[in-house]
């Protein structure tokens, strides 16, 4: 059961779904509804069920998005039950990005319960970086007053 190689075919299938724009394919690599799906931005918190229909206008227009592994460690708990995995990707729209997630073994497969998208930001502009999240965020916490 414990398959390093059928961890990373789920996950290149599904970010090739994504690519190709198969919605249904993409979605079916889940293990629920209730699995969630973490973006990038502070506020993208979602359940599957949340999550499909943002999602559906991007591959409704013929490509979703383009995520492409460049690096994957994939680890088992004991039970060879639940894995997890971090990823470096790259990526056309973010730069380079990083995922992770779990990934439970379900009626002979495994599916995805949780994916984290992030963009790693290098220490040497972190300080840079903080400082536009915090006025970005005074911003709009000032818009959302008015």
């Amino acid at each position: 059961m414990p398959s390093t190689d059928k961890v990373n075919q789920v996950l290149d299938d599904w970010h090739n779904a994504a690519e190709d724009a198969d919605f249904g394919r993409y979605f079916n690599h889940f293990a629920s509804d209730s699995a969630i799906f973490m973006g990038t931005d502070a506020t993208e918190r979602w359940t599957v069920a949340e999550f499909r229909p943002w999602a559906k206008p991007y591959f409704d227009r013929g490509k979703a998005w383009n995520f492409t592994p460049v690096e994957r460690h994939v680890s088992f708990s004991d039970n060879g039950r639940t894995a997890w995995f971090d990823e470096s990707l790259d990526t056309p729209n973010l730069g380079p990005a990083r995922g992770s997630g779990v990934l439970i073994y379900q009626k002979g497969e495994w599916k995805i319960a949780h994916y984290n998208l992030s963009i790693p930001i290098p220490n040497t502009i972190a300080d840079t970086v903080v400082a536009q999240v915090e006025k970005a965020l005074q911003e709009q916490s000032s818009n959302n007053s008015n």
